[in-house]
């Protein structure tokens, strides 16, 4: 169905959330373009499994569900990665010309999981105000659950039918619970967030698309993050698509976690607080479903 791999990830929070775009351009660019839909829908369905001497599973899920009105739009996002992982570890006992295999699995189950959604509602032609909310969980980074709320403005400069371009800027409140707490960084902050939404398509059945998020902690200015997406999707039909996507998410200040601190004799003395690495990188390859 598809490739999705290197994933490291970040309950549920019902949120707000769209793209609407005012059109840009002369009176012959504005007759041709075409009206978009009232509602449409769009899921995304990606696998892997591999077996052997190590099992991995890993069911990848994404759907955008879009309304759009004479001068507003809502869109909802969610999405979900859960990885399976079963290691085998073998021994064997008895005598060198004698044994038999002893075999141990053990089983880890790691998830990525978001929600999130987006108003938008046009003011003029290029500009408009938006407000939003989201949820997500990345157990993989150290996050448990981060809510995040935002509202702000925003700029639409292209609006055609085959280029569409955005940018929005705005604030956020964000409260985040991770699995070890940082003492130094309180989970509840103000923070300001900048993004852009691109979309290209070429031809008839190539399209491409770049949206990119940055978030900034307004108490500890170097508390920043950014979420870059870029993704190539090529349609079969009308209904169905193939498409690939590249995901960097960018965390200067990543969660905690615990570490065994241990002597030279390799006994345990204590404990110790580590960093996560502060780039994950996502790729994907899907199955694609329109509505």
């Amino acid at each position: 169905m598809g490739l999705l791999a290197s994933c490291t990830g970040r309950s549920a929070l019902p949120a707000v959330l769209a793209i609407t775009m005012a059109g840009v351009g002369s009176v012959a660019l504005a007759a041709e373009e075409e009206k978009p839909p009232s509602l449409s829908d769009t899921a995304e369905f990606s696998y892997v499994l591999t077996a052997g001497n190590s099992e991995t599973n890993t069911l990848g899920f994404k759907n955008a569900f879009v309304r759009n009105w004479e001068r507003a739009s809502l869109t909802v996002r969610a999405g979900a990665v859960r990885t399976e992982t079963t290691t085998t570890t073998r021994v064997a006992e008895g005598t060198p010309s004698d044994f038999r295999i002893v075999e141990t699995s053990t089983t880890a189950t790691t998830g990525n999981y978001f929600l999130n959604g987006q108003h938008d509602r046009k003011v003029t032609e290029r500009f408009l105000w938006y407000i939003g909310a989201g949820w997500q969980r990345n157990r993989p980074a150290g996050i448990k659950s981060r809510y995040v709320a935002t509202a702000g403005v925003g700029n639409v400069w292209v609006d055609r039918a085959k280029v569409k371009f955005k940018t929005d800027y705005g604030l956020t409140y964000t409260k985040e619970n991770d699995l070890v707490r940082n003492p130094s960084i309180s989970g509840s902050f103000l923070g300001a967030r900048l993004a852009w939404d691109y979309w290209h398509k070429f031809g008839e059945n190539t399209t491409y698309g770049s949206v990119l998020i940055l978030d900034d902690n307004l108490d500890h200015a170097s508390d920043y993050r950014a979420d870059f997406t870029n993704w190539l999707a090529v349609s079969m039909n009308k209904r169905l698509a193939l498409k690939v996507s590249l995901q960097w998410l960018y965390d200067n200040k990543p969660a905690l976690r615990t570490l065994a601190l241990v002597d030279a004799t390799g006994a345990v003395i204590g404990t110790v607080l580590d960093e996560f690495d502060d780039l994950d990188t996502i790729f994907t390859a899907s199955l694609v479903l329109n509505f």
